[in-house]
């Protein structure tokens, strides 16, 4: 029961941002659209879109504004790049590695690079392995396991996986929790994660004044 609450005490705790932190290059926070960021193939920096076009305009090279190095002119350029950064044991790389294999249907190959890349740090990973064992693509089903990696990136400031969460608990008529969970990812700029909160207070679950602070976030 200790070790129960001192797992909620962590997991309910609200995170100062999202996993995706800063930009390097204007020290911004990264939004959560993936569309307004730049992943760079050369050095696996998640860097905003406003520098990706800053840089593009300076440079008459394209030039990775993080590292310098030219941006890959090929798919074969890239995929030489990403291998490098795989050998070189990037956590980034190797989620991007464990995608690249999920796509392509190789779902045992695409588990173990997502496993590394998790135990390397990567939150992302974290969040696909919770649906690998949801789905049990790759790994066998196992709820336990699915819930304990969608918590991990919860834990780091992912917004999906928090709302996920959320999402749980309404399935299992957790309310307090499920509510806890929606305001930390409103409060991360996760827009379904608000949308759901809206719910919860059309049906009785949230107070007036919990509901506006989380709007007001």
């Amino acid at each position: 029961e200790r070790a129960a609450s001192l797992r909620d005490e962590i997991l309910f705790r609200q995170p100062e941002s999202t996993h995706y932190g800063d930009c390097p290059i204007c020290c911004l926070p990264l939004p959560i659209d993936t569309d307004k960021s730049y992943l760079t193939g050369c050095c696996s920096k998640l860097i905003c879109n406003g520098c990706y076009h800053a840089n593009a305009v300076r440079e008459l090279e394209q030039k990775c504004p993080f590292c310098r190095h030219r941006f890959p002119k090929t798919d074969e350029e890239s995929d030489k790049n990403l291998m490098k950064r795989v050998a070189a044991s990037d956590p980034v790389a190797m989620r991007q590695l464990g995608g690249k294999c999920q796509n392509e249907g190789d779902y045992d190959s695409s588990f173990e690079y997502f496993s590394k890349a998790a135990r390397l740090g990567n939150i992302d990973a974290h969040l696909h392995l919770s649906v690998m064992y949801e789905e049990g693509k790759g790994v066998g089903k196992d709820e336990k396991m699915q819930m304990y990696h969608l918590e991990e990136a919860a834990i780091a400031g992912h917004p999906d996986a928090r709302c996920n969460l959320g999402c749980h608990e309404v399935i299992d008529e957790r309310f307090d929790r499920a509510v806890k969970h929606l305001i930390i990812a409103a409060n991360l700029g996760h827009d379904k994660a608000t949308r759901a909160l809206k719910v919860c207070y059309a049906e009785g679950h949230v107070s007036k004044e919990v509901f506006a602070a989380a709007l007001r976030a």
